[in-house]
């Protein structure tokens, strides 16, 4: 349904439909006469802090080295810019008409979640390597931090009003009041929470995951929940893709849809190879001299 058509039906910046949920507050902080900043950007930031801290606890549960968590979170950032960019270039091409260097212009587009969080993982795993730390090890602990910043990342964004869905005037449609700036085209429309769907569906995936864990399904630490936890975190946002407001591309998934779809097939396929392979290679190499000093005992880097 088109934002026009909403419209028509009596629907202004000002008025929703009393089943509406409707924000009207100011999204900015101001410090001082110059300074603004998003309320969504400072508790994004809090998530950020949080969410490292729970790393670095468990990081020394499983006898890892806190301080190469730092190196990992590094070597993750120019990975997850990387695979953010292309994915944004493969759902909006026309926004890098200039040329593939306008991928390289920040002010151009933004990043698509999917693909950076691969890219940001695939990065990590490498310096992990490097720093001669176990990647399954860190993959086992990175599974609950990761979830839990998609989850409450999504969250911040009802703090911009930004990721909202469709248009939808049902029980719990969301509506931005107010001279904002908000984040979503039209934001005074009644319009799907998509941003919230995504949080929640994050959340299921990621208690069927731990569900997993308790019952001793990834005991191995090999990486495999990681894998996992991201096939069932691209599969829930594919299933909320279908109320975006991009035009739809394959059935009922827009291109966004589509992708996070081929993710999640391509996180199960490597997690299937990983509990295969490991288990052969291991059993192949007991009995022999680690390659690397365990990350307890190495000195540091």
């Amino acid at each position: 349904m088109s934002a026009s058509r909403h419209f028509e039906r009596g629907y202004t910046a000002a008025t929703v439909p009393i089943a509406v949920i409707a924000f009207d507050f100011d999204p900015l902080v101001h410090i001082g006469s110059s300074l603004t900043i998003r309320w969504q950007t400072l508790a994004l930031a809090l998530v950020v802090f949080v969410c490292l801290a729970t790393a670095g606890v468990l990081a020394r549960r499983e006898r890892l080295r806190a301080d190469d968590l730092l190196y990992i979170v590094i070597g993750a950032a120019p990975g997850a810019i990387i695979g953010g960019r292309i994915g944004y270039a493969l759902l909006v091409p026309e926004a890098f008409g200039a040329g593939p260097m306008a991928l390289l212009d920040p002010a151009v587009g933004a990043l698509e979640l999917s693909l950076a969080v691969v890219g940001g993982l695939a990065t990590a795993s490498i310096v992990a390597a490097l720093l001669g730390s176990p990647v399954g090890r860190w993959a086992h602990v990175a599974t609950v931090p990761l979830l839990t910043a998609i989850i409450a990342g999504k969250l911040t964004m009802l703090l911009g009003g930004s990721g909202q869905g469709r248009f939808f005037d049902g029980d719990w449609a969301t509506a931005y009041l107010g001279p904002g700036p908000w984040l979503s085209l039209a934001p005074a429309v009644p319009s799907h929470p998509a941003q919230v769907y995504e949080a929640l569906g994050t959340a299921l995936a990621a208690l069927i995951v731990l569900l997993a864990s308790s019952l001793g399904v990834f005991r191995t630490r090999d990486g495999t929940r990681l894998l996992v936890a991201i096939a069932a975190w691209c599969l829930a946002r594919a299933a909320v893709t279908t109320v975006w407001r991009d035009p739809v591309v394959a059935g009922p998934l827009p291109a966004g849809g589509l992708l996070a779809l081929l993710v999640s097939v391509g996180a199960l396929v490597l997690a299937v190879v990983v509990g295969a392979v490991l288990p052969r290679r291991s059993a192949a190499s007991r009995g022999t001299a680690p390659a690397w000093p365990d990350p307890e005992t190495r000195p540091p880097f």
